[in-house]
């Protein structure tokens, strides 16, 4: 096989088929920027006590049914007891005043036996409002977000192995899947069929990143810099900043959910992107890739050479192809370990709550990601993978490390660390994608990446039970932090990639330090 990037420099680096083509596939990462954090709002719990039931009460018992408690140092209704019911309706029957006559605190209590009423102050209705997912059930919720995880953990193997059959037809085959399994969740009957849907918009949203990641390949050398740092993960906040004012218009959870799915007729002109030529000379389709690449010459204004490619022998690889060469398996044995992004998750849980409205909460959190992906974007121009790698490793990890020992009265403090801490995760992410995909292969990009994603979702689905399953409350940011910054320090064993071309045999790989 020749150098594609020699092969095909006459197209020059950037250009109206680079443009377009660039533009078309970030419009996918909108998408996922939307579903991947539908949950915020679909799960969310309103306030809530016990229902109380049309019993004979008088006022001023039907008050007083609700005992307080305090939470936090405030003073509230409890959310999953009340006052015995039999109990009360006598004494309010003989004529006795709470408060007065008697002290409602000594009164028996029992849980909410006819149910829970909720707040529509905010929401007219939440998965947790229609299923009950509070007090004994409340585990329901984030259980329910780390099927989202179990499925981008799926998605990220098979679409390692489907990708190899098609970077393009792959790409349309789960955005497909992902409407599909968002309106059927819209529909769900039970939380069970809710989570279960769930899985499946998991590992189609996983299968649409890293195949339109791979499908970069389509893209110049400066291009595909700037697609995987400021392009894709910007296109993804535009999603993510765009989501709270979606849900802000529509407060009823199915309705949100089927307004979502609708949104992806957007995606048909995405028909136009090319399959990836480098692709499919790997397969041994020079008849194919041929006049694709003569099609992006015409509309950049360049000619193209009356021979582009040689012949070339094809070869089909799988997952096994990775770990078969010592070279290989070291290399991806250190992206495992690199894309423990437990760190990344166990910030967020820790993150203090913003007072105000939810929905620009959601906003401002996305916003603070934006500066992350500017920064990373010129850093990427100009600065050693493993290096940049590595220090914000080291940020996002150090923060973990330190944030648990910051006193409450200093909430000040405490939220600056957090949102450098966020800064450095970002950055990684920004950087860690764009450096897996330059040190597989053309062979084994997407069967690479697609392992290293599955890494990275046993991290997301690991981190909500550390931080919940724990009774020391030092010790999971202890342990998360530690393996952060390890990883920073095994980064330094991959091959830099900054200036150089793609790999695209195996061989060319093993060639790399």
């Amino acid at each position: 096989m020749g150098d594609y990037d020699e092969d095909t420099a006459f197209l020059g680096q950037t250009g109206p088929y680079f443009w377009t083509t660039f533009f078309l596939l970030n419009t996918v990462f909108v998408s996922t920027g939307f579903n991947g954090l539908y949950i915020v709002f679909v799960g969310a719990a309103p306030k809530h006590h016990c229902l109380i039931p049309e019993v004979n009460l008088t006022d001023e018992w039907r008050n007083a049914l609700i005992p307080f408690t305090i939470v936090d140092g405030v003073v509230v209704q409890s959310q999953c007891s009340r006052y015995k019911l039999d109990v009360v309706r006598n004494l309010s029957a003989e004529g006795y005043i709470p408060g007065r006559d008697v002290n409602v605190t000594n009164l028996e209590q029992e849980a909410c036996l006819d149910g829970w009423s909720y707040s529509k102050d905010i929401y007219q209705s939440t998965i947790v409002t229609e299923w009950d997912l509070v007090c004994d059930n409340q585990w329901k919720v984030p259980f329910a977000s780390s099927t989202l995880f179990v499925g981008y953990l799926v998605g990220s193997l098979i679409s390692g192995q489907l990708s190899d059959f098609g970077r393009k037809k792959v790409v349309f085959i789960s955005l497909g899947a992902q409407c599909l399994s968002v309106l059927l969740q819209s529909f769900s009957h039970s939380w069970r069929m809710f989570c279960i849907m769930f899985l499946f918009v998991g590992a189609s949203q996983i299968s649409i990143y890293i195949s339109a990641f791979v499908l970069t390949e389509v893209l110049s050398k400066t291009m595909r810099v700037l697609f995987t740092t400021l392009g894709a993960f910007l296109f993804y906040c535009i999603g993510y900043m765009t989501l709270p004012w979606i849900a802000y218009g529509i407060r009823e959870w199915r309705t949100l959910l089927a307004v979502l799915s609708a949104t992806s007729v957007v995606y048909i002109p995405l028909w136009f992107i090319p399959e990836s030529p480098r692709w499919l000379i790997t397969q041994g389709k020079l008849e194919e890739a041929e006049p694709i690449v003569r099609e992006a010459a015409r509309k950049n204004k360049v000619e193209a050479p009356a021979i582009i490619f040689k012949e070339s022998e094809s070869k089909t690889y799988t997952m096994l192809d990775i770990l078969k060469s010592k070279n290989i398996r070291c290399i991806t044995l250190m992206c495992l370990l690199m894309a423990i992004n437990i760190g990344y998750f166990g910030l967020s849980l820790n993150t203090s709550n913003l007072s105000g409205d939810p929905f620009m909460n959601c906003f401002l959190s996305a916003t603070t990601e934006v500066p992350a992906y500017v920064v990373s974007t010129w850093l990427l121009k100009k600065c050693p993978r493993r290096a940049l790698l590595s220090l914000f490793l080291v940020i996002g990890g150090g923060v973990l490390l330190l944030i648990q020992f910051i006193p409450d009265a200093l909430q000040h403090v405490a939220l600056a660390l957090e949102m450098t801490g966020k800064f450095g995760f970002t950055m990684a992410f920004s950087i860690v994608y764009i450096y897996t995909a330059e040190i597989y292969p053309t062979v084994l990009r997407n069967v690479g990446m697609g392992m290293c994603s599955s890494a990275a979702r046993i991290g997301s689905i690991t981190a909500p039970y550390v931080i919940y399953l724990t009774y020391n409350k030092v010790l999971p940011y202890i342990l998360m932090g530690s393996l952060t910054i390890a990883s920073s320090v095994v980064n330094f064993f991959l091959p830099e990639t900054l200036h150089k071309d793609l790999p695209e045999t195996v061989e060319q790989m093993q060639e790399c330090q």
